[in-house]
């Protein structure tokens, strides 16, 4: 099975979506939908809105159930990114290899856009015309909160909170867990809920979150490796970038051999939540790729 083959089939699929329902609906309006394009058509895996799409088809859902909420995750994802660039957050200056949208636009208008995404995002779960009413609610309220103060923001603000100091590594689970892992467990769920799985007490929903966590907190752990080890180039930012704002990473309480075999623990405990499912051969090879990814 080719992976990257079927990432970059889903994310052409995506991306059409993605620049459909950002299309500026006033001329008045074109520097700010100019600046929501160019961070949400930057480029990236997309792996976020393939989850949506493989937990629908693993569920038994309809394709086109899940095209909204694939591009909602993706819109609640780059207002994330948009921010965190920003100069009172991590002050990045290049994204995916290109001049960040406050560097491009300007920080006023980067907030702009930031928000607009976010709201669009959910804008876009809540009028998902495929799945029923009830679904595409309960979808919007999960969406909502694991992207709220409980989900990705309050991750975010224990981040903030932390730099400069050396935390628990309890504390570091918990960053992780909301800023990272929030928006992959949203992305697998919406998935499951596009198939009409919007009970929490389902053994389906159930196995949806396990497999979030297993490699959303892998996804970290790579992540922690490649600031210290990986290539620029490839990684299209800088790296030493935690160490250059002494933030604890993985790395603070493991060697890079022991993260990484916490990193494959996590993805084999992944792998086991999906394993009962017929058809979840791709989601197999998902954890695999992000285990082993380079950039």
């Amino acid at each position: 099975m080719d992976i990257a083959k079927l990432l970059s089939e889903n994310t052409e699929m995506i991306d059409f979506y993605l620049a459909k329902n950002l299309e500026t609906p006033e001329p008045l309006l074109e520097t700010l939908y100019s600046s929501m394009r160019y961070s949400a058509l930057s480029g990236g895996k997309r792996i976020r809105p393939f989850l949506v799409t493989e937990f629908c088809r693993l569920f038994g859902g309809k394709p086109e159930a899940a095209v909204d909420f694939a591009c909602a995750i993706e819109y609640v994802h780059a207002s994330s990114l948009v921010h965190d660039d920003m100069p009172c957050m991590d002050n990045d200056s290049l994204r995916r290899g290109k001049p960040t949208n406050h560097v491009v636009y300007g920080e006023d208008i980067a907030l702009l856009c930031g928000d607009s995404l976010i709201t669009r995002g959910y804008e876009m779960a809540a009028r998902n015309k495929n799945v029923p009413a009830e679904a595409a609610l309960a979808a919007t309220a999960m969406l909502l909160r694991e992207a709220g103060a409980i989900g990705m923001m309050g991750g975010q603000e224990i981040d903030l909170m932390s730099e400069g100091k050396k935390i628990p590594f309890e504390t570091l689970m918990a960053m992780h867990e909301k800023k990272t892992g929030a928006l992959i467990k949203a992305s697998c769920l919406l998935g499951a809920m596009a198939a009409g799985i919007t009970d929490e007490a389902d053994a389906r929903y159930k196995a949806a979150v396990k497999y979030a966590y297993g490699i959303g907190i892998a996804f970290q752990i790579i992540d922690d490796i490649l600031d210290v080890e990986g290539d620029a180039a490839l990684l299209g930012k800088a790296t030493h970038a935690d160490a250059l704002l002494e933030k604890t990473t993985f790395l603070t309480f493991m060697s890079i051999p022991e993260a990484r075999a916490y990193a494959e623990k996590l993805t084999a405990e992944a792998l086991e939540a999906i394993a009962p499912y017929e058809g979840n051969e791709v989601l197999t090879e998902l954890a695999k790729f992000l285990l082993y990814r380079n950039k």
